[in-house]
């Protein structure tokens, strides 16, 4: 089994594991979380990429943004976000894989946009029909974390040998985005070396949003996550430095969150902060947007000297 990081923090147990080294480029981590009390525990997670996740709970509810609580499908696909992610669960056990955009175009056939602040029940996409398999069996054995490792690794590994268009084109626009140079869709167009129109239909189609929104939403994270990191700093000190003044991060955090700042750092974040607790150890980066988008053939040549 691939190395990761256990945690225990506020009845929330949360295991990481690495994917295999080719599936690095795709994938961020393998997740196994456990409520471990029977009483609610929620919360309001930031913006993230797309997540495939399978699981059961005495409670297990989320919502997008304003939308009203609902119940969670046992299998789910969790397209990309660009709103705050309420979620309430207890007693339960869930299995995730964290996509990056590559990852999406590679093991999802369907456009990222046509789930982007949604959640929508597996069973019902053919996209992942080859997943149901594996789901079912996490869903039914969620303890048997090295088999379940394994066989993750195994049905995202068999689908590599399908050719991907357009791979180092995502790539591409992935590190351009993640790039604190690039403020404006004009640098991305430049810094990626296609057309706008291109660029716009990459955004779409395997990130989920236009790429003003994906500029956007990842100045507000890169802000967020060095507050979580450390929350005794004062807002104005987590601030990227292309905010005009904290005014402006006040209307983006309301946009994305839902809430003023100060509302957010008064609740307690028991899923989020062990998350990125988690994340920080296993990982290095505390948030998946925050994960870097990794050059193909580097992959490739690490699992190749690891053969």
């Amino acid at each position: 089994m691939n190395g990761g990081a256990a945690i225990e923090e506020a009845g929330i147990s949360l295991h990481l594991f690495s994917p295999a080294p080719a599936l690095r480029p795709y994938i961020t981590v393998y997740y196994r979380t456990e409520a471990l009390s029977h009483e609610p525990i929620e919360d309001l997670l930031p913006p993230e990429w797309a997540n495939i996740r399978v699981g059961n709970g005495k409670v297990y509810e989320a919502a997008n943004g304003d939308v009203s609580l609902g119940q969670v499908p046992t299998a789910v696909i969790s397209g990309p976000s660009s709103k705050g992610t309420r979620l309430r669960i207890a007693g339960g056990d869930f299995w995730g894989v964290g996509l990056l955009p590559l990852g999406f175009a590679r093991f999802l056939d369907m456009s990222a946009s046509d789930v982007a602040d949604r959640f929508v029940d597996a069973s019902d996409q053919p996209a992942a029909g080859y997943l149901h398999p594996v789901l079912d069996r996490l869903a039914a054995a969620p303890s048997d974390m090295t088999g379940n490792v394994a066989l993750l690794d195994k049905v995202f590994e068999q689908r590599l040998a399908k050719p991907l268009r357009q791979g180092a084109q995502i790539v591409a626009l992935h590190e351009a985005i993640l790039s604190d140079d690039v403020q404006s869709v004009a640098a991305l167009v430049e810094k990626v070396g296609v057309s706008a129109r291109t660029v716009e239909r990459l955004c779409q189609r395997y990130f989920g949003f236009t790429p003003q929104m994906l500029l956007r939403r990842q100045r507000f994270l890169r802000s967020l996550a060095r507050y979580m990191v450390d929350p005794t700093m004062r807002w104005i000190d987590s601030l990227d430095s292309h905010y005009h003044d904290q005014a402006q991060f006040v209307r983006e955090f309301r946009f994305f969150m839902g809430m003023r700042p100060s509302e957010y750092a008064a609740m307690p974040h028991p899923i989020a902060q062990t998350a990125l607790n988690a994340r920080r150890i296993a990982l290095g980066e505390p948030m998946q947007v925050l994960h870097p988008a990794i050059n193909l053939s580097s992959a490739q040549a690490s699992a190749t000297s690891r053969v």
